[in-house]
């Protein structure tokens, strides 16, 4: 494997979550949305809009509704990426245009699109040595977040990034193991394991564990948990202004 600088930071980057109390310079705020912004795009469309979260109030709330998370309203910096097809759907009905309404496909597009961006924004802050993390809860509790960051129809939030200097224990901690690459990349064609490999390629998850036990607790943990059943109301409510006609 070939090392430089951009592929060691992308090798050692993990998320942190325990911050200094040490504000992040404004030049570096810059140059972090800027390598945002300056990510891959569909057609130059940029579907998406950042907010950077300051009001302490809000800080606060998010945390809350981003499944009780202390820690959220503590870092230095937050960066909501909002998967946006509202925008360029009011400007083609500004020059008065007939436009379909915003599909699914339309909004899958822009999910990519605002994650891409966040991608970028994660390795920009890393190279400067400012840990990041990503809060994928934002997902969750639609009306309470539509209402408390004023989103119109089609504006999704994709991620909320949280940043911060890190502090020397995280900075310590090792970084989580990851699947081998012979279990995530295939040639070609999808390769359906069969159970034992699926086992095997889990082994980096539960180490000595028994794996019947461990992967029920992590079921009920993640997949079958009250804030993934959240997560899941709470998208079909987004998704509803994709499906159905306005008249």
């Amino acid at each position: 494997m070939i090392h430089n600088t951009t592929i060691d930071t992308l090798m050692k980057r993990k998320s942190v979550r325990v911050f200094l109390d040490q504000e992040i310079e404004e030049e570096k705020v810059e140059s972090i949305l800027q390598a945002s912004i300056n990510a891959p795009t569909a057609g130059n469309q940029q579907l998406y809009t950042i907010l950077k979260i300051t009001d302490p109030t809000i800080k606060e709330q998010l945390s809350i509704l981003c499944d009780n998370q202390p820690f959220i309203a503590s870092a230095k910096l937050i960066l909501i990426y909002l998967a946006d097809c509202h925008k360029w759907y009011e400007a083609y009905k500004d020059i008065g245009l007939n436009p379909r309404q915003p599909e699914y496909g339309d909004f899958l597009l822009a999910v990519d699109d605002a994650l891409i961006a966040s991608e970028n924004a994660v390795i920009a802050a890393e190279s400067l040595g400012i840990g990041s993390c990503y809060i994928g809860d934002v997902m969750e509790n639609k009306e309470e977040i539509c209402k408390l960051l004023r989103l119109p129809e089609y504006v999704f939030p994709a991620s909320l990034l949280v940043f911060g200097y890190p502090t020397e224990q995280q900075q310590e901690r090792q970084k989580p193991q990851r699947a081998s690459l012979n279990d995530i990349v295939f040639e070609n064609s999808y390769y359906e394991m069969n159970a034992k490999e699926r086992e095997g390629m889990l082994k980096y998850h539960y180490g000595d564990a028994k794996y019947h036990p461990w992967l029920e607790a992590f079921y009920k943990r993640k997949y079958d948990s009250s804030f993934a059943h959240e997560m899941n109301r709470s998208v079909k409510a987004y998704l509803k202004d994709y499906q159905e006609e306005k008249k």
